[in-house]
């Protein structure tokens, strides 16, 4: 197991214990311009900012601080807008492609971004207003654009022991002369070392120098094409609700037991898909109970 800055790697420990939203230091999110806002890829926040202005009549008077918070609020909704329709959900397909193809998918998009939060509102000396107003990638927005191949799956269910069978009554031992025993000297044991796999608690893909482009419904392929984490891997339960990976900007090493394999190279016309070597998905897929934090989308992936 390689070890890792200690900062990163408590972020992915975050990310395990089921919060909604990764915690992390500034300088450790990764965080990408887009437009007149950006997306927080750690956290999972899109953000964006209006600007309004009275028109000029008005300057001075009453009217004029709400009117230009209604413009700066209908400047941060378009521009939030145009941030949400460029988010990336798999390597091959942007937010847009699917506003585009779907009245209905637009209609909601449209919908969520009206009721984004407004976090910033400040008066600056010149009589404008700048608002910056929010919304997350996962939730009802996640649940609305992910695949639909990202089915629901249901939790296993423990197989319960079986009652044993009544045994048949055992008769009286027969009295006899007990037979001579010659003494020897027992055979010396040695104890039995069976091989045990790895069972991990998280993957950590370290992607840095790949120019790696975050995407909602990444993909980890193995060197010969074959899928080893993609939608058929996770629940839409935990994708809907925490993101189906982790983005960050430095790996680490905490109290768990992540399986950190290397990124060779990139997939796709968007470069979000990443590839790794044979051995590292070899050793994820050796024991099944890894399959169990793949379901859970226990995955970061560190980029520059």
């Amino acid at each position: 197991m390689k070890k890792f800055s200690l900062a990163a790697l408590a972020l992915f420990a975050l990310m395990i214990v089921s919060v909604p939203g990764l915690s992390a230091e500034e300088s450790h999110e990764l965080v990408k311009p887009a437009g007149n806002g950006s997306v927080n890829w750690t956290l999972g926040i899109l953000q964006a900012k209006g600007i309004g202005a009275p028109p000029e009549k008005y300057f001075g008077k009453l009217q004029a601080h709400p009117m230009a918070l209604r413009a700066a609020h209908q400047d941060a909704m378009k521009n939030l807008l145009e941030v949400v329709q460029g988010v990336r959900i798999s390597s091959s397909t942007l937010v847009r492609d699917f506003v585009t193809e779907s009245d209905e998918i637009r209609s909601n998009v449209e919908g969520m971004v009206k009721g984004a939060q407004v976090v910033k509102q400040e008066y600056l000396p010149d009589g404008t207003v700048e608002i910056t107003m929010q919304m997350s990638l996962n939730g009802g927005f996640a649940q609305l654009v992910l695949p639909p191949e990202i089915k629901q799956v249901d939790p296993i269910k423990p197989v319960l022991p079986q009652p044993p069978a009544p045994q048949p009554p055992v008769p009286p031992p027969v009295q006899s002369q007990p037979p001579v025993v010659t003494p020897t000297t027992p055979p010396s044991v040695q104890p039995s070392h069976q091989p045990t796999s790895d069972t991990f608690t998280g993957m950590v893909v370290d992607a840095r120098g790949l120019s790696v482009q975050p995407a909602m419904a990444p993909k980890i392929l193995d060197e010969n094409g074959r899928e080893v984490y993609g939608s058929a891997f996770v629940s839409r339960e935990f994708a809907v609700h925490k993101g189906m990976s982790g983005y960050a900007r430095d790996l680490t090493s905490a109290k768990i037991n992540p399986l950190t394999v290397k990124g060779l190279k990139t997939e796709g016309p968007g470069n979000s898909d990443i590839v790794i070597g044979v051995s590292d998905a070899s050793q994820l897929r050796s024991a099944s109970e890894n399959l169990s934090f793949l379901k859970k989308c226990r995955v970061m992936i560190v980029v520059d």
